[in-house]
């Protein structure tokens, strides 16, 4: 090694006798962005830049609210990477939900992503979903070692490591990149439990990433309104047993598929109190099926049992698990509390069990579920400040507390969060010592600009939202989600016209249908005046010179003040013109 620097310095003293003395050269920044997971609650995507390289952290999707009628999923607008593919050097996962792992068959096909590094279980994870998209050809899966503290990957610019984490799923890591202008670490979602199930967080890696210095600590902010610690999942599974120690009929479980050790802990109580398990829900079935190959669900073949052997065992002896938590429309569980599922239908002895809460948005759709359930007489239970049936996977405010005094950041940016938790995080900042004016508030698609162990603030990316509707990857613009928010809630007018444009009048009188905007028979009189203003505009319009747009624009004009004052609605309002052949 010091020969290589004498070597280094005999050559550059050669070159300063030899040639004119060259300026510095400029110093490249590290740019840091999010295009996805800032004022939100999922599409995590977060972005890491040096030069002629970049990294990727997480992939995530948003599910759709109903405020986005026929919208499957929510996706960032790849653009970016797009036009900087030939940069892209890794995607880093850092574990296995949806909203970090479920944009990846949608980045695949717009993006060409050379090598994904993932903890075993997301690899399967992802390995399916690729499996099912038929891009398994389209990229590198690279197995992160989870038994080796010292992993990392190193590229001109870029080392990246991990740490362990607990989260409600597996192998949950944060990422630590090492950049030329200082170190980052990215938490991916995380809480601090001292009794989990599974894996404990390296708080010694932690520690020493604080020790030896962290420039910019990017953190998970969902549950920065929480106060104090979030309660360990073994007090769940204590809960859960004690559940089942008292049901004397059958026992169905909700609980999200991905929350694997919730999964595990379900299981171990069915085999604890002998009580054979039927799953319901294709989600939940792949992830148990995943996590038992790998170890995380232990349970003897024998209790996972079909419908027909279900048919010939008492209640006392059946388990179901299934998904549809969140009351969604085509779950299991939904399907069950409607009467509509094949093969369960609740009886008065059922005792159902939410091992979740609501996510922000669905307390109505599953207020839904657990009155039907109800009236089906099944005695239902609910996570409650009595009944600890639930527990966070993200850290509330002490947890993240101690985040900043381990990892002791000199910035500090909070991501996967809405607006408040994401300025009541950066509040917590400030209370353990961090400055005010070292912490960020983002959006996505602004940038961070790391020099020299310095953070600024940086120039703007492109960063949008893509509603993708079904497997259609080129999205949905705003102007077709809009539409179709109108005809949701406003309906649709079709206004039928027959005209003679060479002569210049109408050959009947104009025709309105109407769907999802009112009752045709019951608004008779109000139809027959709309036909009558738009007959009286049309046949003052056709006097002189007009062309088909500007009829139509009449038509609309004409009807949307008419309905908006006799009803106080916005139908969509579509003139159909049927001309006379000369």
């Amino acid at each position: 090694m010091a020969e290589d620097n004498k070597k280094a310095t005999r050559s550059h003293s050669h070159k300063r006798r030899t040639s004119k003395k060259r300026p510095p050269r400029k110093q490249i920044d590290t740019r840091i962005f999010a295009l996805g997971g800032l004022n939100e609650i999922g599409k995590n995507m977060y972005v890491v830049e040096h030069g002629d390289e970049l990294i990727i952290i997480d992939a995530g999707v948003k599910f759709a609210s109903e405020g986005l009628p026929g919208v499957d999923y929510v996706i960032p607008d790849y653009t970016y990477l797009k036009q900087n593919s030939k940069k892209i050097k890794g995607l880093f996962i850092t574990h296995g939900h949806e909203d970090h792992i479920g944009g990846i068959p949608f980045l695949l096909q717009l993006v060409p992503i050379p090598f994904i590094y993932a903890t075993p279980l997301a690899c399967a994870m992802i390995r399916r979903k690729l499996e099912e998209h038929r891009l398994l050809n389209e990229t590198k899966l690279i197995q992160i070692d989870i038994t080796d503290p010292g992993w990392s990957m190193r590229t001109k610019y870029f080392n990246v490591g991990y740490f362990n984490t607990n989260h409600s799923i597996p192998e949950s890591i944060g990422i630590v990149v090492n950049t030329p202008n200082g170190r980052i670490v990215e938490t991916g979602d995380f809480k601090f439990d001292l009794t989990p199930v599974g894996r404990a967080a390296d708080f010694q890696k932690m520690s020493f990433l604080g020790e030896t210095g962290v420039d910019l600590l990017m953190a998970d902010s969902t549950n920065a309104e929480v106060p104090a610690f979030s309660i360990s999942e073994k007090k769940v599974s204590a809960t859960i047993q004690q559940e089942f120690r008292k049901a004397d009929g059958r026992i169905i479980v909700a609980t999200f598929a991905s929350n694997v050790h919730r999964v595990a802990q379900i299981v171990d109580a069915a085999v604890r109190f002998n009580r054979k398990i039927l799953v319901y829900g294709r989600s939940m079935e792949n992830n148990i099926m995943i996590s038992r190959k790998l170890g995380y669900i232990k349970c003897p073949d024998r209790f996972f049992i079909s419908n027909e052997e279900a048919k010939h065992l008492p209640d006392n002896e059946i388990m179901i698990i299934c998904t549809g938590s969140q009351g969604e429309a085509l779950a299991a569980l939904s399907r069950i509390a409607n009467g509509t599922h094949r093969q369960v239908k609740i009886k008065p002895g059922d005792t159902v069990i939410f091992s979740s809460n609501p996510i922000p948005g669905n307390q109505a759709s599953v207020s839904r579920v657990i009155n039907k359930l109800y009236r089906a007489g099944a005695r239902v239970l609910e996570n409650s400040a009595i009944s600890d049936l639930h527990t966070s996977g993200h850290a509330s405010q002490e947890e993240m507390k101690l985040m900043f005094l381990l990892t002791k950041p000199r910035y500090f940016f909070p991501i996967h969060g809405e607006y408040r938790m994401l300025v009541i995080h950066k509040h917590l900042y400030e209370q353990v010592g961090g400055e005010k004016d070292h912490a960020f508030i983002l959006s996505n698609g602004d940038s961070l600009i790391l020099r020299n162990h310095e953070v600024f603030p940086g120039p703007r990316v492109h960063a949008d939202d893509i509603y993708v509707d079904g497997n259609d990857l080129t999205g949905l613009s705003t102007a077709v989600l809009h539409d179709r928010q109108i005809l949701s809630e406003d309906g649709m007018v079709a206004v039928l016209i027959a005209m003679d444009s060479h002569e210049g009048k109408l050959l009947n009188r104009p025709i309105i249908m109407s769907r999802g905007f009112v009752y045709m028979k019951d608004s008779t009189d109000m139809i027959r005046e709309a036909e009558r203003i738009v007959q009286s505009k049309l046949n003052a319009e056709l006097k002189g010179k007009t062309t088909f747009a500007s009829i139509k624009n009449t038509v609309r004009d004409s009807l949307t003040s008419y309905f908006h004052q006799k009803t106080r609605r916005h139908p969509m309002i579509i003139p159909v013109i049927m001309n006379k052949k000369v």
